[in-house]
């Protein structure tokens, strides 16, 4: 069974690779709003030095990871949940659900094989044009890289947990626009794309740091960063497996309870 979700994820990978033309311009996208952003957190932290724990070449490193992570973590959408929901809406998802592959696996699998072409495709390009353009703060030692892909490994799951928990509203809402414009706009409060979750004060930090989406964007730029070290960073990563698990096995649950609504629906 293995096997068979590891052709999934090379299938996923292979569908977004033929996409050349709209990768090439979502690369150029994100390094011009790399650069914007860059500039705009140089006047920000030059007014600000340390703002929220962070040098400006930290600040600057963190503005093009996000750059790197945005559509690895489909923080404005492009994933699977709007093909899923329309097949909910078409009535194809029984289909789905009486296939031998499991629903929440299958579209996981594809999700992971996204996930690591837009890695690839259209997040190696602007940080190496951030590097070439600004002093980053890039860590040397490998045991950093290692962790952060990991840690972005999780940080994908996750992003796929709640983007699947958002596709199974369309089983009990006409459209699932309005739960996913919501989902969208607090990925990018959340996650620490706009600034980084160090920078929100008071309970509002606190929140923003324990919700899921931190586990997105701001873990993984924090283990890159090497600002979690040693047990630090293994329970950073326990974070974001954490709230994998748990977000996982609520899709889970829901999933079996739309599978008996299609069941009593179709009679």
């Amino acid at each position: 069974m293995g096997g068979f979700y590891g052709a999934v994820v090379v299938r996923g990978f292979r569908r977004y690779a033929t996409y050349r033309t709209a990768t090439a311009a979502g690369v150029f996208t994100n390094t011009v709003f790399g650069f914007i952003v860059a500039y705009s957190y140089v006047a920000l932290w030059g007014q600000r030095p340390h703002l929220g724990g962070y040098t400006e070449a930290q600040a600057l490193t963190y503005v093009w990871i996000g750059q790197a992570l945005l559509q690895t973590m489909a923080l404005m959408g492009g994933g699977f949940e709007d093909e899923l929901m329309e097949r909910i809406r078409s009535g194809d998802i029984a289909v789905d659900l009486y296939r031998p592959a499991d629903l929440q696996g299958w579209w996981l699998a594809a999700d992971l094989g996204r996930a690591s072409f837009q890695l690839m495709g259209r997040g190696v390009i602007p940080m190496v044009c951030g590097a070439l353009a600004f002093d980053l703060a890039l860590p040397t030692r490998p045991a950093t890289w290692l962790l952060f892909l990991v840690s972005v490994a999780l940080g994908v799951v996750v992003s796929f947990a709640v983007r699947f928990l958002v596709a199974l509203s369309a089983f009990w809402l006409l459209d699932g626009a309005g739960v996913s414009q919501v989902a969208f706009l607090a990925g990018l409060f959340f996650s620490g794309m706009l600034l980084p979750l160090t920078v929100f004060p008071g309970w509002l930090g606190t929140l923003a740091r324990s919700m899921p989406w931190a586990a997105m964007l701001q873990v993984p730029a924090d283990v890159l960063l090497e600002r979690h070290r040693g047990t630090d960073a293994l329970l950073a990563l326990a974070f974001q497996a954490g709230w994998a698990a748990a977000l996982l096995l609520t899709g889970r649950a829901l999933q079996a309870v739309a599978a008996r609504r299609v069941v009593v629906q179709g009679g």
